[in-house]
């Protein structure tokens, strides 16, 4: 493998570590309906302020979100819909996998 295909491995490997957390699953689901503020989403998750920040930070230096400060509060969205096909993808393994063990069980 060349650098050039190395590093496109290594960013796409970037992005999908800032997802690899369920807070920040549920993030991204949430988002997917629209733009919202750190203290909705903290009521939300129902964690501290400094936690969900964190999980925030990671997604948007990832490129997944993108936030906009207005007066005191801080609205995050999504930077790049398309990110929601990826969850399509993974529900389809998952129903993949919940067949395979179906049919397991059944031999």
């Amino acid at each position: 493998m060349d650098a050039k295909t190395q590093a496109r491995y290594e960013a796409r490997a970037a992005v999908i570590k800032a997802m690899a957390h369920p807070t920040r699953l549920f993030i991204i689901d949430e988002l997917s309906r629209g733009e919202k503020c750190v203290c909705g989403l903290r009521d939300l998750i129902g964690a501290d302020i400094s936690t969900v920040s964190k999980h925030l930070s990671v997604l948007k230096d990832a490129g997944i979100l993108e936030d906009e400060k207005r007066g005191q509060q801080v609205f995050y969205r999504l930077r790049v819909p398309c990110i929601l096909n990826f969850f399509g993808c993974v529900e389809d393994v998952l129903v993949a996998n919940a067949r395979r063990m179906s049919a397991a069980v059944r031999k």
